[in-house]
């Protein structure tokens, strides 16, 4: 049985192919168009999808669209309804557009879908699952877990803004739920749009940004914004929220609460703004840190697999672990609205068409999230060579200690290999890399490569048996969604002058052995990489440490701030040319800065929208 799954027209659009219950291809619109979180209906990434099984849309038995238009079309009339006349000039701006275009989404879907099959079957095919259903289900199906809590938290599906679900073998059921206009993804967002990042973009900035201050606001926004309760149920105060009727996310009571209107644009960063970080962080550790242990004692259930937009909070993730309130906590490496296609497939196997599920019980089932397109050698060296590229072939022992040199002389590399990514995380199959020994990696990736803020944080990739000696981790992360702390035993000491610098004044100084990955927290983004589902990203990094004595890398994705992770040979090339990287490797090509023409380079700098 093949199920297609679908997400579309929010953000983050994505296609999912699942055929008896394996994960054949999933893939996100935007590394296609090249438009970042594009929303559009996801055309080219199912015909990848099909592309990838060797089958036309007639050969899929169902199609699943990941949410339910006329709930969330509830949501919004209700809504609107109960505030009238507040939420008036939002209301007349969203009501034409539902109803010429979401409203009726299930005959717009049927018609695009045609595009691709014209036997008149696609409304017997087409099945619909709830929002918050389909992060669930991306979360459980795909762990390697028999029996779990499931806890899904975004900004809001039709209804519901966090769900409680129990999965066992293949049923799910859902128990408990928080709704609109009550959600903690929606004041994370508040506080994006707060401190002058773009909502679901910047989030993970704000998340970046926490270390650099102090918690000062933790009280004024328990005692006026939120009520948590001691399960982690919360209530929200909506008079300082204008995201329920209006256009922006904030009210002008909210800006009076903190002193201040938003921050604008790409206005100078200041001490307040990650203060506000740090504060919006502490309080969205306590919600999910009480909720999780509440869940675990109620349930009685040893594993929890978590979803949704809130789930890529990964400093909170990595204390949720440490907590031991659960045994295993498994998060799903698309848990946005992309994954959102994959859960909708696998809830109508499994829930809707109730076939079995067999379990692993020590692998998950997402293949190392790898689940995009690859190149073969020849077809790479033909487009590498058309885009004018110069590069070498070399043999695949020789690509792995080349690069390792190159990375040990302290390049910047590009890394193209094999499958693509599903989910937001370069995970050594679209990475740029780097040298983690090297206090200036983080300050040269950020400024000359990746054209973004300089207090973004790096990701180390770690060989999976050697986590436990440089981190305070004792579990897999292959996804790079938990953080946890440098050990004591690599962390450099600071100076009393050093300690009493504030903010941003923290970056430049080593906190480590390792200080290109160590936060000014002294902490890291982990990604634990095995054998197993990336060979030849293990390879490399095998040499490295075989080169240098260390066995990680610095791994960020190959993008330039406010592009979409590249997805061909020849979106790699450009973006090496447009910006200082080194050298780059495109399967067994390996390609040298000084050698390119100089007539390709290319300005990156400014190519695309911020994001």
């Amino acid at each position: 049985m093949r199920i297609l799954g679908i997400s579309a027209f929010y953000h983050d659009s994505a296609a999912a192919l699942i055929e008896d219950g394996n994960i054949i291809a999933a893939a996100q619109e935007e590394r296609f168009t090249r438009k970042k979180h594009d929303p559009g209906f996801p055309e080219r990434a199912i015909e990848y999808c099909l592309e990838e099984a060797g089958i036309t849309l007639e050969a899929v038995d169902h199609i699943v669209f990941f949410e339910k238009p006329f709930l969330k079309f509830e949501r919004l009339l209700e809504t609107y309804l109960a505030s009238v006349p507040a939420g008036f000039q939002s209301f007349r701006m969203a009501i034409p557009v539902w109803i010429k275009d979401k409203l009726f989404q299930k005959g717009n879907l049927i018609e695009l879908l045609e595009n691709f099959e014209n036997s008149g079957e696609i409304e017997q095919k087409l099945l619909f699952a709830e929002h918050h259903q389909s992060h669930a289900a991306s979360a459980f199906f795909p762990s390697p877990f028999e029996e779990a809590v499931i806890l899904t938290m975004d900004g809001v599906g039709e209804w519901a803004t966090a769900s409680v679900a129990i999965g066992r073998g293949n049923e799910m059921t859902t128990v408990q739920e928080i709704q609109f206009p009550h959600s903690l993804g929606l004041l994370y967002s508040a506080m994006t749009y707060y401190t002058g990042f773009k909502v679901n973009s910047g989030e993970y900035k704000v998340m970046g940004l926490a270390p650099y201050g102090e918690p000062k606001y933790v009280d004024l926004i328990k005692n006026n914004l939120i009520d948590i309760k001691e399960d982690g149920s919360f209530w929200l105060d909506q008079s300082y929220f204008n995201y329920a009727t209006g256009l922006t996310m904030t009210s002008s009571k909210f800006h009076d609460l903190f002193g201040a209107p938003p921050r604008t644009g790409e206005d100078r960063i200041t001490q307040r703004e990650m203060d506000l970080a740090a504060s919006v962080q502490a309080v969205t550790e306590e919600v999910m840190l009480k909720m999780a242990a509440n869940l675990a004692g109620k349930y009685g259930i040893k594993n929890l697999c978590l979803a949704g937009g809130v789930a890529l909070n990964c400093v909170a993730n990595g204390k949720i672990i440490r907590a031991k309130t659960f045994d295993k906590v498994w998060v799903q490496p698309a848990a946005g609205d992309a994954g959102g296609a994959l859960g909708a497939a696998l809830a109508a196997y499994y829930i809707e068409k109730k076939q079995p599920r067999i379990v692993n019980n020590t692998m998950d089932a997402m293949k190392g999230s790898y689940l995009g397109p690859d190149y073969e050698q020849t077809d790479i060296e033909q487009r590498l060579t058309k885009a004018g590229a110069k590069f070498e072939i070399l043999n695949d022992e020789t690509v792995m200690t080349e690069t390792a040199k190159c990375l040990a002389d302290g390049h910047a590399v590009g890394w193209f290999q094999g499958r693509m990514e599903f989910g937001p995380r370069a995970l050594g199959g679209r990475s740029i890399l780097g040298d983690p020994r090297n206090p200036e990696m983080q300050k040269t990736l950020n400024l000359k490569i990746k054209y973004r803020e300089s207090f973004r944080p790096f990701a180390p990739s770690i060989l999976s048996d050697q986590v436990s000696n440089y981190f305070e981790h004792e579990e897999e992360s292959p996804y790079m969604l938990v953080v946890a702390p440098v050990k004591e035993q690599h962390r450099i000491d600071t100076s009393k002058e050093d300690e009493g610098l504030f903010g941003i004044e923290k970056l430049n100084i080593p906190r480590s052995t390792i200080p290109a990955i160590t936060h000014v927290d002294y902490s890291a983004r982990i990604q634990t990489v095995h054998s197993e589902t990336n060979p030849r990203y293990h390879a490399l990094i095998s040499a490295f440490n075989q080169e240098t004595g260390c066995p990680i890398v610095v791994n960020t994705s190959f993008n330039v701030r406010g592009e979409p992770i590249v997805n061909t040979p020849e979106d790699a090339f450009h973006c090496f040319m447009g910006t200082e990287m080194d050298t780059l490797v495109v399967g067994n090509c390996l390609m040298r800065k000084p050698n390119q023409d100089p007539a390709l380079k290319e300005d990156y700098k400014d190519k695309f929208d911020l994001d």
